[in-house]
């Protein structure tokens, strides 16, 4: 009777003994859980305010689409009449001056013989009337082809232009030459024509409201 008695203590001890064992890392597992989502929602409030002060950097004010498209069409339409108003400059034949046309690949020798014609007004017709001509590919260059945008890129344009004219001239029509003065009085028009208008034209059509690069990824990391 003792031997049958003592068994079901036994058992009950062994049941109860694993009950506890299995019920202890459930009150380990509760009491973790909440210090994790604390921990987050501590992390997640301190990342906010990171975030806010490095989107810190102004966005530039866009023009409307009509709007921008109407300008690119006025200087598309200003350029096509320069273009012709330049051809009709510059590859017009003029018989009268065959004797004096002569070709010139050093650079200011042909600014010397304007520099030194008795009559000043000459000088001024022939050098500021090269510069004037090289003035609306300054303006608006940068603004029919926004990929042309900037200094170096405008010069060289215009120089890639010139140069072809001139190349036609010397070639192709009776009584002009080739003369490298001319492409560079008309390169300096239109450094002229971009530091003046060009670039502010450009800046206000084609503005962009993009975060630089670097203000884009500091944002991307917080």
């Amino acid at each position: 009777m003792a031997r049958a008695a003592l068994r079901p203590r036994s058992a009950l001890r062994l049941r109860t003994g694993k009950t506890g064992a299995s019920e202890k890392p459930k009150k380990s597992e509760k009491g973790k859980k909440p210090e994790q989502g604390s921990k987050q929602e501590k992390a997640k409030k301190s990342a906010k305010p990171r975030g806010k002060s490095q989107q810190a950097p102004r966005e530039r004010h866009v023009l409307a689409l009509p709007i921008r498209l109407l300008a690119m069409l006025c200087a598309f339409v200003f350029m096509v009449a320069f273009a012709v108003v330049l051809a009709r400059l510059t590859l017009e034949p003029s018989p009268a001056s065959v004797a004096m046309a002569h070709t010139n690949l050093h650079p200011g020798s042909t600014l010397r013989l304007y520099l030194d014609q008795p009559a000043f007004r000459d000088a001024v017709k022939q050098i500021g009337g090269n510069v004037l001509l090289g003035v609306p590919f300054g303006i608006l260059v940068p603004v029919v082809a926004p990929r042309a945008r900037g200094l170096l890129r405008v010069l060289l344009l215009t120089a890639v232009v010139m140069l072809l004219v001139e190349f036609a001239q010397g070639a192709l029509v009776e009584g002009r030459a080739f003369d490298i003065d001319d492409v560079i009085l008309n390169t300096t028009g239109a450094l002229v024509g971009y530091l003046l208008l060009g670039r502010r034209l450009s800046r206000a059509v084609h503005a962009r409201e993009r975060l630089p690069r670097r203000a884009a990824k500091r944002a991307k990391d917080a």
